[in-house]
């Protein structure tokens, strides 16, 4: 698959199928997010790839049982291991894991798995259920695992509503 057919493919998954992700797509994901671009190639991030049955049901409670999360068979959580602004006045941790989590999620289309991008989160509840000090922040999580649905693509603004050529 390329990476257009990846872009345009990619859909946001709120079913799971119960069934446990081969360990090499796994690695494939970790080693996706471990390629991603960041700030001043920082680096100052973790990827955390929640596959215990217990910490993840313990997750998944914590975040109030959405549906995205409760049949997935992992959740990944995007952890900021240092959150210092860049000259633009942006949080870096922010950045670098919005584009690493967004490399994870269409290699993990490509190997037919979904996601779902959640930021709805309490970090203070994720950091506590998964042992984690005050200091690492937590822009993103998602869901992982194989669709038990197959939903349409969401309606897009017309190309000239979203970009301009100056």
């Amino acid at each position: 698959m390329q990476v257009m057919e990846a872009i345009q493919a990619r859909r946001s998954i709120r079913q799971y199928k119960p069934d446990a992700i081969e360990q090499e797509k796994l690695d494939q994901l970790a080693e996706a997010f471990r390629l991603s671009p960041s700030a001043r190639n920082s680096q100052s991030w973790k990827l955390l790839i929640v596959r215990d049955p217990e910490k993840r049901d313990a997750l998944v409670q914590a975040l109030g049982s959405r549906p995205p999360l409760v049949g997935a068979p992992v959740i990944l959580c995007a952890c900021g291991l240092n959150s210092s602004d860049m000259p633009c006045g942006h949080r870096a941790d922010s950045v670098d894991l919005s584009i690493a989590l967004s490399f994870v999620m269409l290699e993990a289309c490509d190997l037919g798995l979904g996601t779902c991008w959640m930021g709805s989160h309490e970090e203070d509840k994720v950091r506590s259920v998964l042992g984690l000090p005050d200091s690492v922040t937590i822009p993103a999580i998602t869901p992982l695992g194989y669709a038990a649905e197959a939903p349409d693509a969401r309606p897009r603004k017309a190309l000239t509503d979203v970009v301009e050529y100056i």
